[in-house]
């Protein structure tokens, strides 16, 4: 039958026929050659890779066998210490003695026991009704009582309630619906979803200006640290931008991971140190660069894992070193700073001239090479540090806020997000809580100092 069907073709339809064939056993050989070339390689993972730990796969059955840990040794028994200034204390005399049944005086009865107990009351809404008194002028008008400070008329909920609803959604991913079944189940509180988002929506203009105060806060910085995220607002694909100082956290979303981003962000200055890792988006933003050194060793690991046991190795423990003598800088003098600044330059500079034979080898001194002036700024500057943890540790809440939530449903939702991390993590440098931090700035008294 088969062998009919090609003599009724037609020239032109026999032509097409073999292009189409020979596309096919191109892409076949194509996609053969590059299953070829990945055999033998090891599997890339969050230890050698910047695969999130999310992705390394289903199951402890698949993870590497750990050493057994050593036994702790035993510590002594503590207790909770007990309230200083305590609600209220309830003391107990003894009626009788237990052992022989006679009864005891109080007289002479010394404290044995001491503890506290501790439970919340019942919490409920305080709701207060406001009544505005006027009448009409004897020159023809109304007059109206003016309504008291923080009880203007407009919404019903109060700065402590509305400061709750940011904290509960932002801080711990709490979704509208059930945010408003825990008010009411907890509380007693009856809140509508929309009435939350309405809340919400009343916050941006207090969390957009605090954020504009926070960005001119980074901008005088002279160290800054910048990471970066997906996040998703309306079904797209955004980024979630995080840029740290010493003194300011601030938080962007946008449509884009461009560089522009960071360019509009810093408006025209230019720090002195920036520090991120290698993404190219974060790259000549300021005059000195310092490359994380985590995401380094996670590709010298996967050097490792491939099979270079001759460069791979020494460069791995290089850097580890590197970072020990970072974490104890500020015990050490600043000749003592310099000369092993200094030791760390000469002997990355000969393990990547060391001869090597391995592909992989190779290929991680390629790479080292082309960020070479990076590494070791931490080591002659102690205000830097050797990775890039602090923005990931910043950012890391808003990728479970998006794991738990699946992102923002509106572009105003995704700004106020940004805002309020922007002002939690600048109070935390601070030292002060979340929750503090969005009351102060519900009741129009937050300030960056």
């Amino acid at each position: 039958m088969k062998l009919l069907l090609r003599y009724l073709l037609s020239n032109a339809e026999k032509d097409a026929l073999l292009t189409e064939q020979a596309a096919l056993i191109e892409r076949m050989a194509a996609r053969i050659a590059e299953l070829e070339a990945s055999v033998g390689k090891p599997k890339k993972t969050s230890s050698n890779s910047h695969i999130p730990p999310s992705k390394d796969g289903p199951g402890r059955e698949n993870r590497k066998p750990q050493p057994p840990r050593k036994q702790r040794p035993s510590r002594p028994g503590v207790s909770r210490p007990l309230t200083e200034t305590p609600d209220k204390t309830e003391r107990r005399m003894a009626d009788i003695c237990l052992h022989c049944g006679k009864t005891t005086p109080e007289a002479g009865q010394r404290c044995r026991h001491r503890y506290d107990h501790i439970d919340l009351p019942p919490i409920r809404p305080v709701v207060t009704r406001v009544e505005l008194f006027g009448g009409r002028c004897g020159c023809g008008k109304r007059y109206r009582a003016e309504a008291p400070a923080g009880m203007e008329p407009g919404t019903p909920f109060g700065p402590g309630i509305r400061s709750l609803l940011l904290y509960l959604h932002h801080s711990h991913p709490v979704g509208f619906e059930r945010l408003s079944r825990m008010l009411q189940e907890l509380f007693g509180l009856a809140i509508s979803e929309g009435a939350i988002a309405n809340a919400f929506r009343r916050s941006q203009a207090g969390l957009d200006q605090a954020r504009a105060a926070i960005k001119a806060k980074l901008l005088t910085a002279r160290i800054i640290a910048s990471d970066e995220t997906t996040t998703r607002v309306d079904g797209v694909t955004q980024w979630q931008w995080v840029f740290i100082s010493d003194q300011a956290v601030l938080h962007e979303i946008a449509p884009r991971r461009a560089k522009s981003v960071a360019e509009t962000v810093l408006n025209g200055h230019r720090p002195e140190i920036w520090v991120s890792d290698r993404y190219a988006g974060q790259q000549d933003l300021a005059r000195v660069h310092q490359v994380c050194l985590a995401h380094v060793l996670r590709d010298v690991q996967y050097a490792i894992d491939s099979g270079d046991t001759v460069v791979a190795p020494k460069i791995r423990d290089h850097l580890r070193w590197a970072i020990r003598v970072g974490k104890r800088r500020s015990d050490l003098k600043n000749s003592t700073l310099a000369a092993y600044a200094a030791k760390a330059e000469r002997r990355l500079d000969a393990l990547v001239g060391h001869p090597t034979a391995h592909p992989a080898g190779r290929l991680l001194q390629r790479q080292i090479k082309a960020w070479r002036a990076k590494f070791f700024v931490f080591l002659t500057d102690r205000g830097v540090p050797p990775t890039n943890n602090v923005s990931e540790r910043e950012i890391r809440p808003s990728v479970v806020f998006r794991k738990v939530t699946n992102g923002f449903r509106s572009d105003w939702g995704a700004q106020i997000h940004a805002g309020y991390r922007s002002v939690t993590g600048t109070a935390r440098l601070k030292g002060q809580t979340a929750f503090a931090a969005v009351r102060a700035l519900v009741d129009g008294q937050f300030a960056i100092a």
